[in-house]
Order: structure tokens, then sequence, then C-alpha cells
């Protein structure tokens, strides 16, 4: 029995690993977020009310349960907001990491950590782990910042580098690329979608296994962990289009560059993902098989509301 403490548990990943973790008689969950619970399955594992940026209640959650294995999936995202607000964004990015660290150096437990291909400048892509990292946003700095603290600890831990992480549960705080794309052409609106940016596109329920499999195996070191499939932003959203039969006229390929974004973003990121599919057995679904199983959910979604 593998015993795994979640942090971040209300998010879009969050959730996925939730969900996996009932699913699995070898894993005993522990969730926690800041706040109430937002899943809707309220059984089959503990929740804890834990605030990530107070190492005093980190603490108290660990020496209550004793957890092989925290995954944190904690972290303030919104690149844009990083820019602005960058004592928050450290806050939640670097300082969190160095309380999980400390714990988890002092109880000999694994950290999974989740990282991002925001580290690069995206002038090489795709990249693979040993790969030079250049941020080119706070956003970026701080996660980099993040697997620097992580490499110098001495507690057992696993990066995972991901990318445009899409998917849906009942409760979204955040939206992503596959819903607001749906979203805006359902409603006949007109959106300016960037044709000069490439990524590889990553299923939260994929990522979620990628963790499951790092913590199963006690994995050490960094694993890209994205979807399969090289993709402009442009193509992602074509592609969203033509899966649910929407008005591809109203998509407008805009540059990146006129988007005049607080952040600065990378041109072509993407990862070379053959250590993790061969140390970890990671196999990610394509874009495609992501957006039908997405569908099955929304429908699922709408049939229990």
């Amino acid at each position: 029995m593998k015993r795994i403490l979640v942090t971040g548990s209300n998010g879009l990943l969050g959730q996925k690993l939730t969900d996996l973790c009932v699913s699995d008689p070898e894993v005993e969950l522990i969730a926690s977020s800041k706040g109430p619970n937002r899943h809707p399955v309220k059984n089959g594992y503990i929740y804890e009310d834990m605030d990530i940026l107070d190492p005093k209640q980190i603490q108290r959650v660990v020496e209550k349960y004793h957890p092989d294995t925290i995954i944190n999936t904690a972290a303030m995202t919104n690149v844009d907001a990083c820019e602005s607000d960058k004592e928050n964004c450290y806050a939640l990015n670097v300082e969190t990491v160095k309380s999980l660290i400390g714990i988890c150096e002092q109880h000999k437990i694994q950290l999974i950590h989740l990282s991002t291909d925001f580290i690069f400048d995206g002038e090489n892509g795709p990249y693979t782990e040993e790969d030079h990292p250049n941020p080119l946003s706070y956003y970026g700095q701080t996660k980099l910042e993040a697997e620097q603290l992580l490499q110098k600890s001495t507690c057992r831990w696993v990066i995972l580098r991901t990318i445009i992480v899409y998917g849906i549960v009942n409760d979204m705080s955040r939206s992503n690329i596959i819903l607001w794309a749906k979203g805006a052409l359902e409603k006949g609106s007109p959106i300016n979608v960037v044709d000069d940016q490439w990524r590889m596109p990553t299923l939260a329920e994929d990522l979620a296994e990628c963790c499951l499999l790092a913590a199963k195996k006690n994995a050490e070191g960094i694993f890209n962990a994205s979807g399969k499939d090289m993709l402009s932003i442009l193509e992602m959203v074509k592609m969203v289009a033509d899966y649910w039969k929407l008005d591809q006229s109203l998509i407008n390929p805009i540059s990146a560059d006129s988007l005049n974004q607080t952040a600065n973003r990378p041109k072509k990121t993407g990862f070379i993902l053959d250590k993790a599919k061969r140390v970890l057995g990671y196999n990610p679904r394509s874009f495609e098989e992501g957006i039908a199983f997405v569908d099955t959910q929304i429908k699922a979604i709408s049939k229990s509301k």
C-alpha cells in the first residue's frame, strides 16, 4: 500500500489524481487544498483543508498521516498574473517547495513536483531532460528556481515537466485551451488565436497517470511528461472546432507579438518523451484522442446535473 499526499487537490490535475488514486486498491490518498473539498466524490480517501503557504499546516498533515510520497500540484500558473504579482508567484512557486523539501528530507518522503516547458526559451524545442533552461518569464524563473532547489536537496525527488494541461471536472476554477475554444465558438464569438507558437498539450488524466507511475516505481530525477503531438495553438483550436463541427471562420490567426501580453512566452517548446516512456511506462494519448475523451466527460457531467 502506497500512502500519497496530494497538494492542490482542488485543481484540475489534483482532481484527476483523486479519481485515479481512489480507483487504485494499492493507494491510500490524502487529498489537500485550501478551503472545502471541491471533488464531487467524498468517500474512499481523506481530505485535509491545508494552506500550502503555511509550513506548520504542512507539517501537521504530514505528521498526522506519514505519507510515503507527496505529489505537489499546487502552483501559481497564470503566466501574466505571475509577471504582475511577483510576490505571490514566488511564495507559491518557490517558498512552498522549500517547505516541502525540508519536510520530505526530515521524514524521508518522496517528493514529486510538477514543472513546466516555460523554463525554456523556445528556440530549440522539442527538449530533452538534459537541455539547458533559459526562462523568458517570471513564472518560468520561479519554476526553474524550484527545480534547482529540488536538485540540491537530499530528499528523493521527481520533477515532471509538462505543457498546457487540459481537461474538465465538475467544479472548474480555471478554463483551458479546449474549453475556452469550444465555449467561445459555440456562442458564435470570434476568437484571436496565435499561429506562431507550438506546444504539446497534455490531457490531465495522462499527467495524473504519470504522477502515479513515478510514485509506484519510486522514481527519481527529471522526466518530461506532456502530450505526444506537437501542434501550433492555432492547430489545436482548429481541431477543437473540427471535432464539435463549429464555425472555423470565427478563428482569427494572429502573431503572438500582436497580443502585447505582460509576460514573454517561448515560441516552440515541446518535449522528447523517450525517458518517461522507457523508465515509467508513460503512454500519453494524442490530442485527437484527448478531445474525444473530454467530450465523453462533458456529456457525463451534463447528464449528472
